[in-house]
């Protein structure tokens, strides 16, 4: 959450960017099949400041991978129930089993960012999670689950850049929210909130990587190449797949007349 102005570098060709794109999606194909022999059991978090490129690397990483064993948590605001749980309940249904890979766009870490910084947690509650956020994710190592820790991070101009360009955009004007322009006059306490949280959770067992995000295609490829090179794999050689010769059929469809067919306005 610094406000640090990152680097500036030239941008990378588009034509570039596809091609490197591709090809890591490509190989995030032979890791999911990887994972999915081996029984490994993957969790990944992204977390950053309101619209650092989040969605953006999620919806390219998870693009070809098959839904069934790659998901993606992006939880909602809690329900009278889970506000009176255990903090981690809510998330804990959601982790991996064996062959699984999940994704959570915005994770426990609610409570030490978004949730501090807008008063929605009390200091106690803060207190606490620096305790046993550290506790849980040792455990959750323990337990064999591979978690990799991203923080996307996204300097002060590019940010209203980017809220403008999604005000503008009838597309993207769903993802503006109060919330984010309330963190515009809020820039400081969640950079306050980024440094305390980086000073009790980047344990050993499981970092804190940071993501410079200004540059949306290299921070996308950057984060990629990364998370390919956390997870030792090997491609496993597909089985031949032969098709069966369709034999003759003895069908005969109903009158067209019977069906009903959308206006084929194209």
């Amino acid at each position: 959450m610094s406000g640090d102005k990152q680097g500036k570098k030239k941008k990378i060709k588009k034509s570039l960017y596809k091609k490197e794109l591709l090809e890591m999606q490509m190989e995030l194909v032979k890791l999911q099949d990887w994972i999915k022999q081996k029984g490994l059991k993957v969790c990944i978090l992204f977390e950053g400041r309101d619209a650092a490129g989040k969605g953006g690397v999620i919806k390219r990483l998870t693009q070809y991978m098959n839904p069934r064993s790659c998901h993606v948590v992006a939880l909602g605001k809690p329900t009278d129930k889970e506000e009176n749980q255990w903090y981690f309940q809510r998330y804990i249904p959601h982790l991996p089993a064996k062959g699984e890979m999940v994704v959570y766009d915005r994770s426990w870490y609610n409570c030490v960012g978004v949730d501090k910084v807008m008063n929605f947690t009390t200091p106690e509650q803060w207190d606490e999670f620096f305790i046993s956020c550290p506790e849980f994710e040792q455990m959750l190592v323990r337990s064999n689950i591979i978690l990799l820790k991203y923080w996307f991070s996204v300097s002060p101009d590019e940010q209203l850049k980017r809220f403008k360009k999604r005000i503008e955009d009838p597309i993207k004007r769903w993802k503006i929210s109060p919330m984010d322009l309330k963190s515009i006059e809020l820039w400081d306490d969640y950079s306050r909130a980024k440094d305390e949280m980086f000073l009790h959770c980047n344990i050993d067992e499981a970092p804190w990587y940071e993501v410079p995000a200004d540059d949306k295609k290299r921070a996308r490829l950057n984060c990629i190449h990364h998370i390919l090179t956390q997870i030792p794999y090997r491609e496993i050689q597909p089985r031949i797949i032969e098709l069966p010769e369709r034999p003759k059929s003895n069908y005969e469809r109903p009158p067209l007349t019977r069906e009903n067919f959308i206006p084929e306005h194209y």
